[in-house]
């Protein structure tokens, strides 16, 4: 007999209802192309190659990185394999595992707060190799493609060489079908095997979409605006290297012209004992130069060296604008070279304790000026001597410390070694003739005791000179900028490079000799003889040496720099203004670049620089005319637009309405040029074909238009009896006598069809209505 009791349901566990619920989780739907796996698991790989290439002596990392790739292909069999499987603990160890990758990234950036890119290309990495063991879904896959495409922007963003381009263009390659193959995998036409790759995508097509995708990438790289400043203060940088004991800011290391044992002045140190040797030149005398190292970067610069340096790649800059990459000043002439007469003078600066930012004293001056960035890595072992545009004010090194001294040149307490990255903000006055021409003479002593030296026993015979070459010139020379100007030109005009200059003797002068014996010199030997002529006239002067340059790469951006770039040239100072350099060499340009006015298409004038050192100089010469032309054209119609909109509301009206005709006029011309076009098009046709084209062109102006997938036929079934029973009737004749003529080869009476063309497009009178 029934009790009339149910007996209990027993309660399940947390645990038994937790396996309850995954177990009802729907299946994901795996993505069964093996084509697709392989090429998104090689987009990976060229992510993380592209990474460990371009960051190759340009930043620290890790080599392995590497091992990622063979681990992320292990992962993604793996995933293949149990692609139909929930891998419910594969995931819960993956989680994990990411956090564990979440730890040591936020560990690296706390220890290393330099350049983080690399270190987030690092995190990308592991996380890749992690997500690879669970690649079900084309959507996970999906994520695996974009893992790969930051992987190859990172490495864009690093790179410094062409090294980087190969692994671009594969990219490319492989990216294309990609997308196609993810493409026809969301519509399910992707089947499973190898042979779907043949079917889904064609190498013809697939080679032209390639070339077109380069092409606009090329023409968008050339032609994006390169407008001023960056909106980020982030600069590369490299991690902070330490420096054991005091900093002494007065001490110069170049490593190709110091002294064994202790040092000594002007030519640096070495903790080992020893006489000079071979490349280790004492500061004055006869002797060799080193090969690789310029002499000019040490407390004294020794001119009576002779030799050749080897060229050597030494730094890549990214800057805003090219310079002269100012290294060091001297302002005492020694008669057969110079020195630093205040270095003991240098200052330290510390850098700021809650980021890698220096502050840089600098002289104020009157000249309008502009903010100009520059990221520098060095490539190969520099004397502890940092390279900068004229005027630095911020600092971003990696040192705590750096020394100024008092002719405006930075050092560092350590060698500049190979990897090396830091980043200049500099103040760059722009180059105003008339108002340099304008500045006082009238110089304040310290620049009188300073920088208007010149040894007495050549005072006279020197200045005697100078005068004799400005008396020559046509104009009246009557301020200090017309005169350096006119003296570096002179200089290059009536001396020459002087390559086999024998040794001067120990009491002969530099000057003298170039002046008076041999007519010429070493390419420095021209700076220091404008910068003394300068000052035998009183015209404060003083010698600057540097990089040039380099050479610009339109592809990655940067300016190439060799040890052979280095050389001097003469600054002189103007009251309220500051330094300018003038360069004397034959060869070079008269005024050191610098910054211009508007270099917003600054990119496509460096292309097509380097394109046109390619091209043979007539063709490059006339092309220059026609784009000098255009660049007038353009620049006179954006300059009486901008005073257009500086004359107020009447000017901004006028200024609007120009540009409506401007529009209006082209507008017209554009469908001219098309209608010609046209016209030379439907000539070219056979007879009866052109009168079909003709009546489908009258149709679409009615606003007929005939789709590309409708026939003739079609077309005519379409339109019905508009736009009115008589046309209708022309219509339906002319199409079918184009079938026929078209489909069936058939002859036709291409006179009537053409009258009857004609009264298709006469325009009708309208009815008069009673």
């Amino acid at each position: 007999m029934s009790s009339g009791f149910s007996q209990p349901t027993p309660k399940r566990s947390l645990l038994q209802q937790w396996r309850q619920r995954v177990s009802a989780l729907p299946q994901p739907q795996a993505e069964e192309s093996i084509v697709l796996r392989v090429l998104i698991q090689v987009l990976v790989t060229i992510g993380i190659t592209s990474v460990a290439v371009a960051a190759a002596g340009v930043t620290q990392t890790s080599s392995f990185n590497l091992l990622a790739i063979p681990l992320s292909a292990v992962g993604a069999y793996w995933s293949w394999r149990r692609r139909r499987q929930k891998n419910i603990a594969t995931k819960f160890c993956i989680a994990i595992g990411m956090l564990l990758a979440l730890a040591f990234f936020f560990s690296r950036l706390l220890g290393s707060p330099g350049d983080t890119r690399i270190i987030l290309a690092e995190l990308l990495i592991h996380l890749q190799v992690l997500h690879s063991f669970d690649l079900p879904r084309r959507k996970d896959l999906g994520y695996s493609m974009i893992i790969g495409l930051i992987l190859i922007g990172v490495a864009g963003t690093v790179s410094q060489t062409l090294a980087f381009g190969p692994l671009l263009l594969l990219f490319c390659l492989v990216a294309l079908p990609v997308l196609a193959l993810d493409y026809q995998s969301q519509l399910g036409l992707l089947r499973h095997g190898w042979h779907s790759f043949k079917a889904g995508v064609s190498l013809r097509q697939l080679w032209g979409l390639t070339f077109i995708v380069l092409a606009l990438g090329l023409i968008i790289f050339a032609l994006l605006p390169r407008l001023p400043g960056y909106q980020i203060r982030s600069f590369p940088i490299s991690s902070t290297v330490e420096f054991d004991g005091e900093f002494n800011g007065n001490l110069i290391v170049n490593p190709g012209y110091v002294s064994q044992g202790e040092g000594t002045e002007g030519n640096g140190s070495s903790e080992s004992g020893g006489d000079f040797s071979a490349g280790q030149t004492a500061a004055s005398g006869p002797g060799e130069l080193d090969d690789t190292y310029y002499y000019g970067f040490n407390q004294t610069m020794n001119q009576n060296l002779r030799g050749r340096l080897t060229p050597q790649v030494v730094m890549r800059v990214r800057s805003q604008a090219e310079g002269f990459w100012r290294v060091l000043a001297f302002d005492r002439y020694t008669g057969q070279g110079w020195e630093i007469s205040r270095d003991d003078e240098a200052e330290t600066l510390q850098r700021s304790s809650f980021a890698f930012q220096t502050y840089i004293p600098r002289l104020r001056s009157l000249a309008r000026d502009r903010e100009i960035i520059q990221t520098y890595t060095i490539t190969a072992t520099l004397p502890n001597l940092i390279p900068a545009l004229y005027q630095p004010e911020e600092l971003y090194f990696p040192t705590a410390e750096v020394a100024i001294d008092p002719e405006g040149s930075l050092r560092s307490p350590v060698s500049l070694e190979e990897g090396m990255t830091y980043t200049v903000v500099s103040e760059v006055p722009y180059r105003d003739r008339t108002l340099l021409g304008q500045a006082k003479t009238q110089y304040e002593d310290s620049y009188r005791q300073y920088y208007l030296q010149v040894p007495e026993p050549i005072r006279a015979r020197v200045r005697q000179q100078t005068e004799a070459l400005l008396a020559r010139s046509p104009n009246p020379l009557n301020n200090p900028y017309e005169k350096a100007l006119f003296l570096a030109q002179a200089l290059k005009q009536n001396y020459s490079v002087q390559p086999e200059l024998p040794f001067f003797e120990a009491d002969e002068d530099l000057v003298e000799a170039f002046l008076f014996d041999y007519e010429g010199g070493y390419p420095d030997h021209f700076s220091t003889v404008l910068t003394v002529m300068l000052r035998s006239v009183g015209i404060p002067a003083r010698l600057v040496a540097g990089f040039g340059p380099g050479e610009f790469n339109p592809f990655t951006g940067f300016y190439v720099v060799q040890n052979t770039d280095a050389y001097a040239m003469t600054e002189v100072y103007f009251p309220d203004y500051g330094w300018y350099a003038f360069d004397p060499i034959p060869g070079h340009p008269l005024i050191p670049p610098s910054i211009e006015d508007s270099q917003v298409f600054s990119a496509l004038r460096r292309f097509w620089n380097w394109v046109a050192g390619w091209l043979p100089s007539p063709v490059a010469g006339w092309l220059n005319g026609v784009f000098a032309t255009i660049g007038r054209l353009v620049a006179r119609s954006l300059n009486l637009l901008s005073g257009l909109f500086r004359q107020g509301w009447v000017g901004l009206f006028l200024a609007i309405a120009l540009l409506l005709s401007l529009g209006f006029v082209g507008w017209l011309s554009w469908r001219g040029w098309r209608s010609w076009r046209r016209q030379r098009w439907l000539q070219k046709l056979p007879l009866m074909e052109s009168l079909y084209q003709q009546m489908v062109d009258w149709l679409t102006q009615q606003g007929y238009p005939k789709t590309v997938a409708q026939t003739p036929l079609e077309y005519v079934q379409s339109l019905g009896d508009r736009p009115d029973p008589q046309r209708a009737q022309i219509i339906q004749e002319i199409s079918q006598a184009y079938v026929r003529w078209r489909y069936g080869q058939e002859s036709q009476n291409e006179a009537y069809l053409s009258d009857r063309l004609k009264r298709l497009q006469k325009p009708q009178r309208p009815r008069q209505t009673q």
